[in-house]
């Protein structure tokens, strides 16, 4: 490739249809790894334990999240905050972490298309139709009674 000169200091510019396809490749490989500082690098013990640093920060906040998942909390949320902690040190949570952006994208664009959004619209109108006629029959069999309250069955 002919940059246009053999200066050291001036810098190639890449045409704009080869930059989209590079800037996704080099921001693939960019993200991975441990995102410590230099000096933490340098030292294994430290980075060792400021691995177990974050992984033990990392696993608290995934646990919070998990007990929040059945009680009133954004426990989906704070999981995958948890797993972003982790991503700031290991190579398999960026990988888990990019793997479900890109599914909760393709879920998003599915979900806009309106084919989709007709079936789930025709779906729920269905669903509801048939709530409604279990409801109907059962008022009209037992009137506002409770089920538990219900003598003769």
């Amino acid at each position: 490739m002919n940059t246009g000169s053999d200066e050291p200091r001036e810098v190639a510019v890449v045409p704009d249809e080869q930059a989209g396809e590079k800037s996704d490749e080099a921001q693939d490989e960019q993200g991975l790894g441990s995102r410590a500082p230099e000096f933490i690098k340098s030292r294994r013990l430290l980075h060792l334990s400021w691995q177990v640093l974050v992984f033990v920060i990392g696993l608290a906040v995934v646990v919070a999240g998990i007990i929040m998942l059945p009680l009133p909390g954004p426990g989906w949320v704070v999981i995958f905050g948890g797993m972003a902690i982790w991503a700031t040190e290991f190579v398999w949570a960026q990988l888990v972490l990019r793997w479900t952006k890109r599914k909760v994208t393709e879920a998003a664009h599915r979900a806009l298309d309106p084919r989709v959004r007709r079936r789930n619209i025709i779906l729920t109108s269905i669903g509801l139709v048939v709530i409604g006629a279990i409801l109907g029959v059962y008022l009209w069999k037992f009137g506002f009674e409770m089920p538990w309250n219900i003598k003769d069955q």
